[in-house]
């Protein structure tokens, strides 16, 4: 295990080539059809056992031991993002309107990279390394999906990796925390209908604007008012529409957003609380409402077994480092929580911004990119936490 970096930084000029391929060519969730066919092609030059179309463009392959033992689960997301780029970069997106603003570009490339390093490394472990490349992360139950269509199966693993390059932190910083690390999220609409009418003549209408105006105010109350306060939550109403003339109130108002929580009872609680405001006010305003709430995904919880091993393989590819172990390291969500109810693991992350270059804007900025030297970091931490789950499952 001690040399994995070294191999890592060997295949770097691979690793480089493959991420800057994928960000030149960026694909939306379950359309990357370009991006796995690639995948498919380097992995089955490895000699592995490859699956492809789970979940439409998902990839899985497998990389078996020495000996017969456990499986492990390595999950790298591959989709991007309907945002047009402006970073300048010689290997910008050739494609107007998408691009790799999340770092997935990175993730597909540290997963082939940890194919070869773990390929390399067949007699040093026993059991099996199931590598998962999924489409539609962002938003779009790509996990579920895969979940659904049986990638948890055949074989099921015991454990599950997955990791994220995290331009939130600078390089050389690893993030690796038991417990919850990153929010269970689910977004909302809400539908407020009144009777329109003339602006000037209120009393004639049923204002749905002016209903709409005091559920916004008193969702605030749940996180402030219903939420222990040692714990968190997050509401927010992320738009508002209804009306188009200044002077004519408008028959229906829309609200939608987000609900954010790393317990799920507290999650419960909120969305509860949610309901019963939108639904009182709405009748005290002589409105009716119409609300749909839709689960994106369950916290991710980080097994405190699987965390440990993960630090002990950080302890040994970068002996010189101390990880930051606190939880709740984000409000974002990640699918790989649906991974995680199905088998026990770790979410961790590695630090990739370099202010001194202006690689610091944030996840899902037009301008977001990372220092590559990152890629190097990643994949051989991660290589060296699959060895490590296998020793210790």
């Amino acid at each position: 295990m001690t040399d994995l970096y070294t191999k890592a930084q060997a295949l770097f000029p691979y690793t480089q080539s493959m991420r800057r391929d994928f960000h030149l060519h960026p694909e939306l969730g379950f359309q990357e059809v370009r991006t796995s066919g690639i995948i498919a092609k380097e992995l089955r030059e490895l000699g592995l056992e490859v699956s492809t179309g789970i979940a439409k463009t998902g990839v899985v392959a497998l990389i078996e031991g020495a000996k017969p033992g456990p499986v492990v689960m390595l999950r790298f997301d591959i989709d991007a993002l309907p945002i047009h780029e402006e970073t300048g970069a010689e290997y910008a997106s050739q494609t107007p309107g998408l691009m790799h603003a999340c770092g997935h570009d990175g993730h597909a490339a540290i997963g082939l990279t940890v194919a070869k390093l773990l390929n390399a490394h067949r007699q040093d472990f026993a059991g099996t390394a199931k590598l998962v490349f999924q489409p539609a992360e962002e938003g779009m139950g790509g996990a579920e999906t895969m979940v659904r269509e049986g990638v948890m199966d055949g074989p099921a693993p015991a454990r599950t990796l997955g990791l994220h390059i995290w331009n939130g932190k600078p390089l050389g910083w690893i993030g690796i925390a038991a417990g919850p690390v990153m929010a269970g999220a689910s977004s909302f609409k809400v539908v407020i209908s009144g009777k329109g009418g003339h602006g000037a003549i209120p009393h004639l209408s049923i204002d749905p604007v002016l209903a709409a105006a005091q559920i916004v105010t008193a969702l605030q109350s749940i996180v402030s008012r219903n939420v222990d306060a040692q714990k968190a939550a997050v509401v927010t109403v992320a738009s508002i529409h209804g009306g188009d003339a200044f002077n004519v109130i408008p028959p229906q108002v829309e609200l939608t957003g987000t609900i954010r929580f790393f317990d799920t009872a507290v999650g419960e609680l909120v969305h509860r609380r949610f309901e019963e405001i939108i639904h009182s006010i709405s009748t005290a305003m002589q409105c009716q409402a119409q609300n749909e709430i839709s689960e994106i995904t369950p916290p991710v919880i980080n097994d405190t077994e699987t965390t440990a091993s993960v630090l002990r393989a950080a302890g040994v590819v970068f002996p010189a480092e101390t990880p930051d172990t606190q939880p709740y390291v984000t409000m974002g969500s990640e699918d790989f929580a649906f991974f995680q109810q199905k088998a026990r693991g770790t979410y961790f992350f590695v630090g990739s911004n370099n202010e001194a270059r202006g690689l610091n804007y944030g996840h899902h900025h037009p301008k977001f990119d990372f220092d590559e030297e990152v890629l190097v970091r990643a994949s051989a931490l991660m290589a060296a936490s699959a060895l490590e789950v296998l020793k210790d499952a």
